[in-house]
């Protein structure tokens, strides 16, 4: 490969050789494929050198935004003095320094953290975590998992099962069994209760019980919710909605996973969303914002309960990653904690979490936006074909508007978010926790232009 490739040879070479992901790869058959060269703060630039506003922080993940130099440093300093080494009977200083860390930061007595690569690897972990436990504590046929309907939990085998959406699985099918689904909290398309917030929490919750009852007890390990919703487009849990949860699951002994790999680490204005809603998970999933992307690194946080009965005879916990913990990225991990911490991002989230959503609110004066809900530094915009009754769109109609239209529209206007269909069609935003009212203004200002068109096309 040249040194300084070329924008047409990196083109063909993208189109020859790059397998990308969740890619139609028939779009570039007539176009280039867009090209992301270098970031700096809030901003990614095209080998180009065409701006845009990173609107999505990646994917969820560059909390600190761009080009932060310390990071990079902490990666290249770890790397010098140890490259490599697995958690595979051995540790390392800055897995363990990071384990006690984050241990530090999690709710309760969430003490023990199993390290990963990413989210998918921490989920997958989680569900055979629960497994286990229950036989080795003599309830062997525990094995169930209840998630919410549209919900996305990852893509390995066992992940993918307890994700929510038909069409992401049926490729794959048959996929691992006995993974069961209840209503999500998406208040603007309540099935019931659609006039009070907390009712609607309580039936959703209770929805959660039903299933339990209905598979039997005695089978179901584990529940597993995200703080806020993604997929979807951003549902944030109504009022006594995880307290209720917490009760079911303390009721039945089913153990509360609560997936953070998005809501972690600052995206809703605390390390972990399950401290912005009260509630105690025995588990916590998280990945992306732990190193702000700098480095791949996620992570299965479990209480001491369920560590204890791996504490005796010839036990252990049969599972793991090669590069789960791996020295360079719990250094940057490291580094990113400590930038967390001196510059007060959490603080900082809290403090312009109004602004954003207020500025976002304004554009629901366009006819086709239904709804934005969503909370911290993570939004969805709900797009509709009648305000007044809320008519969604068709998959014809989703299609041509999000993909033939709304997704190239908002990168040629010079913003880097996702318009997305799973589910009914929404626009999310997850900007880096580095944002300020100036970037608001231009999310929205660029949206507003997007939108408008969009409008005209209905």
């Amino acid at each position: 490969m040249d040194q300084h490739p070329t924008h047409d040879r990196l083109q063909q070479a993208a189109k020859d050789h790059l397998w990308m992901h969740f890619t139609r790869h028939s779009t570039y058959a007539t176009q280039d494929v867009p090209v992301i060269a270098r970031g700096e703060g809030a901003y990614l630039y095209d080998d180009q050198g065409k701006r845009y506003l990173d609107g999505l922080s990646g994917l969820f993940v560059s909390q600190l935004g761009h080009g932060r130099v310390e990071l990079a440093d902490a990666a290249a300093k770890q790397a010098r003095e140890l490259a490599f080494m697995p958690l595979w009977s051995y540790a390392h200083p800055t897995a363990i320094e990071l384990a006690e860390r984050v241990a530090g930061y999690a709710p309760g007595d969430l003490n023990r953290v199993f390290f990963t690569t990413g989210g998918g690897e921490a989920v997958e972990s989680a569900w055979k975590l629960a497994k286990q436990y229950f036989k080795m504590t003599g309830k062997h046929t525990k094995h169930k998992v209840i998630s919410r309907a549209i919900a996305y939990h990852g893509t390995p085998q066992g992940a993918l099962s307890i994700t929510g959406l038909p069409g992401m699985k049926a490729p794959f099918e048959p996929l691992v069994p006995s993974t069961f689904r209840v209503p999500n909290t998406n208040f603007y398309r309540a099935p019931a209760h659609a006039d009070d917030e907390r009712a609607f929490g309580r039936w959703a919750a209770d929805r959660i019980a039903e299933a339990i009852e209905f598979e039997g007890p005695d089978t179901v390990a584990a529940v597993f919710l995200e703080p806020v919703q993604n997929s979807g487009g951003c549902f944030p849990p109504p009022p006594g909605y995880f307290e209720r949860v917490r009760e079911i699951c303390d009721e039945y002994d089913v153990l509360l996973v609560s997936d953070e790999v998005i809501c972690a680490f600052g995206r809703l204005g605390y390390m972990f969303g399950a401290e912005r809603y009260g509630y105690q998970p025995d588990i916590i999933t998280c990945a992306k914002g732990l190193t702000s992307g700098y480095s791949p690194l996620g992570a299965m946080i479990t209480t001491d309960r369920l560590m204890e009965p791996f504490h005796h005879g010839h036990e252990s916990f049969a599972h793991g990653y090669t590069f789960g913990g791996h020295p360079v990225s719990t250094a940057v991990a490291m580094a990113n904690l400590d930038i967390f911490e001196n510059e007060k991002v959490l603080e900082g989230v809290r403090a312009n979490e109004d602004a954003f959503r207020s500025t976002l609110e304004r554009l629901g004066d366009l006819p086709i936006v239904g709804d934005v809900r969503g909370a911290g530094f993570f939004y969805g915009i709900e797009l509709v074909k009648d305000k007044a009754t809320k008519e969604t769109f068709d998959h014809d109609e989703a299609e041509k508007l999000l993909r033939g239209y709304l997704s190239k529209a908002l990168l040629d206007e010079g913003l880097y978010c996702r318009a997305d269909d799973r589910g009914d069609p929404v626009v999310q935003l997850a900007p880096p926790l580095i944002c300020d009212q100036e970037h608001f203004d231009e999310i929205e200002q660029i949206l507003r232009v997007v939108l408008e068109k969009a409008s005209s096309m209905i």
